[in-house]
């Protein structure tokens, strides 16, 4: 790397979250840093939580470990969000999580896609956040209820430093929003102008005398990469969007030069709050970053929040107990392309629901898993939290099997997306590298009908019960689009499970049965 950064960045790959350096600090007579003395700064930051209350629970308990630990120098302890940590659009669920990142201390977030999930109710929410939002690549029209509460940039002061921070919002941004219609009077820039609006940003905070800058991007790790590479000033990118779980500092991966030759490091801290970040660093006095150290650590090893859970629970209401389960598999690796026993027994009871003879429900939409034990509400609609509407629909063979091709090709696509489709009503075959191998129908009784999908029929029928975001046609799921045809209901995912338990009172097991299988 130019100008010599490789002598200039001591990266420390540590994975448990402690402070960085041993060294003694310089102090003057009331406790600041000298002016020539190096500053120490450590974030604390989270992305992508998808409205997963239990797991905010257990980062607020860590996030009060952060508060509480004593560095043996001083260091600025910041605490930012990359955005969508909001999901869907129950305004209860989506009070938890504002109320969540209050209670942490976030200090901003960035606009993620599912900050703008709730539509008319958005401005419900906005008198609630007690942190600023950002986004430098919009602009809104002064009738929106966001247009006083997000900003551009602003900068942070702590202990006598200034640190400038800036946010954007996805460039995709409209391809990511059910009712897209609702914030006609909303533009996003795409990725060149996003980073010609960053870019303006940055100079005008040094204009200011900030030489330290992080910016909250949710726009995905491969974007982060281009501006960290086209950009001058920036010095921390704290990423999401695209759920990648970056750990540690690598060059050329996570750690790269700006235009001016300065090191840029990029984190982020993978999906719905499995995991928040803690990145501690030393800036020299010319505001350069001279150590990093990137800890990322899982939230299951923090218990969930008590009072946190209380407050929660006055908003949402006490969770009730739904059902049994017998035994379930432990949780997935890789959601996106994983065959899943949690998401067959959603795809069953949606089945069951409505007498279809199939049932798809998308891996992008799951967010969590079963337990053994008792189910209860608050758990259950933890596991998929997006609150898509059930509806039901006729398809053609053929279209089914373009659906599975869609659904093969996330084995190989850029993180993985869209998700495999999981079913119900069907077995399929997929290769590692992203086709179709084979398919076949299960009807009621068990009986499997092999497809050929090679000649899919296109006058032959299956009612096939899924939800309203892929029946519009999302994801890539085009094939699928007939939500002007389909029949509708007002009820999600959740309803189906408790019906299935209201009917079934035995204990369930939950497992892969092998209905969808990944070959090489």
């Amino acid at each position: 790397m130019p100008k010599g950064t490789n002598q200039m960045i001591t990266p420390v790959n540590a994975l448990q979250t402690n402070l960085l350096s041993k060294a003694l600090l310089k102090k003057t007579p009331d406790g600041t840093t000298e002016p020539n003395q190096p500053v120490r700064t450590s974030i604390f930051y989270i992305n992508d939580f998808h409205g997963k209350s239990i797991n905010i629970e257990r980062t607020i308990t860590a996030s009060r470990a952060f508060d509480n630990f004593t560095p043996s120098q001083p260091v600025d302890k910041l605490k930012f969000s990359s955005g969508d940590i909001q999901l869907g659009e129950p305004v209860a669920s989506n009070k938890v999580m504002v109320e969540a990142q209050n209670i942490m201390g976030i200090m901003a977030s960035a606009m993620g896609n599912h900050e703008f999930d709730m539509q008319e109710h958005i401005a419900e929410l906005v008198p609630h956040m007690g942190y600023r939002m950002l986004a430098c690549n919009i602009n809104i029209k002064p009738d929106n209820p966001l247009y006083k509460k997000i900003e551009k940039s602003y900068i942070q002061e702590i202990n006598g430093h200034k640190y400038g921070i800036i946010g954007i919002s996805p460039v995709d941004l409209f391809s990511r929003i059910k009712y897209g219609k609702i914030f006609e009077e909303l533009n996003v820039d795409g990725i060149e102008n996003t980073i010609k609006d960053i870019q303006t940003e940055v100079d005008k905070l040094k204009k200011q005398g900030v030489n330290k800058i992080i910016l909250l991007s949710h726009v995905g790790f491969g974007y982060d990469q281009k501006i960290a590479r086209e950009t001058d000033g920036i010095d921390i990118i704290l990423g999401g969007h695209s759920h990648n779980l970056v750990e540690n500092v690598k060059q050329e991966y996570n750690l790269f030069t700006s235009k001016s030759g300065e090191p840029v490091v990029i984190t982020q801290a993978g999906r719905d709050g499995r995991y928040f970040g803690v990145l501690n660093i030393e800036f020299n006095p010319a505001g350069i970053l001279t150590k990093i150290q990137n800890n990322i650590t899982s939230t299951r090893g923090f218990k969930r929040n008590a009072p946190a859970r209380h407050v929660f629970e006055q908003i949402v209401g006490k969770p009730q107990i739904v059902g049994k389960i017998k035994s379930a598999p432990p949780p997935l690796t890789n959601d996106s392309i994983e065959p899943s026993g949690h998401a067959n027994f959603l795809c069953d009871c949606m089945r069951e629901e409505f007498g279809t003879d199939i049932a798809l429900f998308g891996a992008a939409t799951i967010r969590g898993y079963f337990e053994s034990g008792n189910l209860d509400t608050r758990w259950l609609e933890d596991i998929s939290p997006f609150k898509n509407k059930m509806v039901v629909s006729e398809y053609s063979e053929k279209q089914i099997v373009d659906a599975l091709r869609v659904s093969a090709r996330s084995m190989t696509n850029t993180n993985n997306k869209p998700g495999i489709l999981h079913v119900a009503g069907l077995k399929y075959v997929i290769s590692k590298d992203g086709h179709l191998k084979s398919a076949s129908f299960v009807d009621k009784t068990g009986k499997e009908v092999p497809i050929d999908i090679n000649n899919p029929r296109e006058n032959k029928f299956y009612t096939t019960a899924l939800t309203d975001y892929y029946c519009q046609g999302h994801d890539g799921f085009t094939m699928l689009k007939n939500y002007d045809n389909a029949k509708k209901y007002d009820f999600d995912i959740t309803k189906c499970v408790e019906d299935y338990f209201n009917k079934h009172s035995e204990p369930v097991e939950i497992k892969d049965d092998g209905r969808v299988q990944v070959v090489n």
